[in-house]
């Protein structure tokens, strides 16, 4: 590739690193992100190569950032049109590459065997996802609608806490969709997505383009649904998109954090909807599960030895998600190949001891939301109400902070908690405290005593 525009290059790539590290946090920003390289840069073709030291870190990267990198360099630098993931300057031809998702008003290359708007992820195929008790009806539904000639309910919604397989079981019903129906569309979007995409159309005066694109899908899977809460007039186009697919006799896949009956702000004939079809939750994962779990992704690591008592300690002591437990052998594997140290209970303690913390004390928005009311005397109502009054903004951004500091939530999880505000608003609040506290001593103490208080 050649290297051209190299100044706006990097001075976009300056400001993605300073996002990527406010918003990831320090240790996964340092462990994985801070290591990327740039580069040469075709701009003829718009394709920027991001470099990291192994393989093995590209493929993390590749897995758990692909799309957010794509999406900072379209914001940061149109030009930039796809991104490719490798290693060094000699990376192997099979490095994965990006395509920066385009407006799904116009196809983007992909249309041509079938697929839509994002490309799946090829790792997340029925055959790697573990089966336990868990998430057994899921997975079998998942399999059935992606399959069978004729399914017996439609739609299908999957609903489970983070990090429990949702997003891995849309994509391979995607996958598996494909492989039987090769000419058949398939449209995978997120509903954060989904609603930026139909109110950019509102914008432009083209929703009908919009309309088309999603209504003509022979499979059409929307992730994370909860994100329209809220938003009347993504609601509204949802639903008639909903009604058409179904209607048609065509197949609709959706995930949520929770059931239908539990979003919140969500219109009760999308509900009803909703719950027409067949609804399968994935509960957490069991110890059995979490072995398995440890033993299918070491399979993919065939050059890092983990001894049966550190899977055991593992398995046991990371229990709230399947996403942390395969992030935590990531992390380990990869302390492991750069420190040149074997893989042992005292390492893995060393490792991962803020994660096995966590674990050990898991502190709730809720608990953080009584605590910071109590300490400033305010109704903890307040904290989801729309008062903007300093005496109760205040705080909420005091507990916003603490949301985002002590537990595992993601900053649109901490906003729907917060009287269903956008990630944006979480942002602002976290930003203006850690200014504050730089300059108010009595804001400052204030801060540690109720972090040692919900800690403790």
């Amino acid at each position: 590739m050649t290297s051209t525009n190299a100044d706006p290059i990097a001075a976009a790539w300056e400001s993605i690193r300073a996002g990527l590290r406010r918003d990831c946090g320090a240790r996964t920003f340092d462990g994985w992100l801070r290591p990327i390289a740039l580069g040469g840069f075709d701009a003829d073709a718009g394709v920027l190569r991001l470099e990291l030291p192994s393989q093995f870190m590209a493929d993390w990267v590749q897995t758990h950032f692909a799309e957010r990198l794509a999406l900072a360099w379209r914001a940061a630098l149109p030009a930039v049109r796809r991104i490719v993931v490798g290693v060094g300057a000699s990376a192997p031809r099979t490095a994965a590459e990006v395509e920066i998702p385009a407006p799904v008003a116009a196809p983007p290359s992909s249309a041509d065997n079938g697929l839509y708007a994002v490309a799946l992820e090829p790792r997340y195929v029925f055959g790697n996802f573990v089966v336990g008790k868990a998430n057994e009806v899921a997975f079998n539904a998942a399999r059935t609608l992606a399959g069978a000639e004729k399914v017996a309910f439609n739609p299908l919604f999957i609903h489970g806490g983070t990090g429990r397989g949702k997003t891995h079981l849309l994509h391979a019903i995607g996958h598996e969709f494909h492989r039987l129906n090769p000419r058949g569309k398939i449209v995978y979007m997120s509903a954060e997505k989904f609603t930026v995409e139909f109110l950019a159309a509102l914008r432009a005066n083209d929703t009908f383009r919009f309309k088309q694109q999603l209504r003509s899908a022979d499979l059409l899977m929307i992730d994370d649904v909860q994100f329209i809460a809220g938003k009347e007039s993504t609601q509204e186009e949802f639903f008639h998109t909903m009604n058409e697919i179904i209607s048609a006799g065509r197949r609709f896949v959706i995930s949520s954090d929770r059931a239908p009956q539990d979003l919140d702000g969500v219109e009760p004939r999308i509900l009803s909807r909703l719950s027409w079809g067949l609804v399968a939750d994935i509960n957490a994962a069991d110890l059995e599960l979490r072995l398995n779990i440890i033993l299918k992704k070491l399979e993919s690591l065939p050059d890092v030895h983990v001894p049966d008592d550190v899977v055991n300690f593992l398995a046991k002591r990371i229990s709230s998600n399947v996403r942390e437990l395969e992030g935590a052998l990531n992390r380990i594997a990869a302390y492991a190949t750069m420190q040149n140290r074997a893989i042992d209970l005292d390492f893995v303690s060393e490792v991962l001891a803020n994660i096995l913390r966590a674990n050990q004390r898991r502190i709730s928005i809720d608990e953080i939301q009584t605590r910071v009311s109590d300490h400033y005397r305010i109704r903890k109502a307040e904290m989801t109400s729309a008062r903007r009054a300093r005496e109760v903004a205040r705080p909420r951004q005091v507990a916003m902070y603490l949301s985002k500091q002590l537990t595992p939530r993601s900053l649109p999880e901490i906003g729907r908690r917060f009287g269903g505000r956008d990630h944006t608003t979480v942002i602002h609040a976290v930003r203006q405290i850690e200014k504050l506290r730089a300059q108010d001593p009595e804001l400052d103490s204030d801060i540690r005593l109720l972090t040692r208080q919900l800690e403790n």
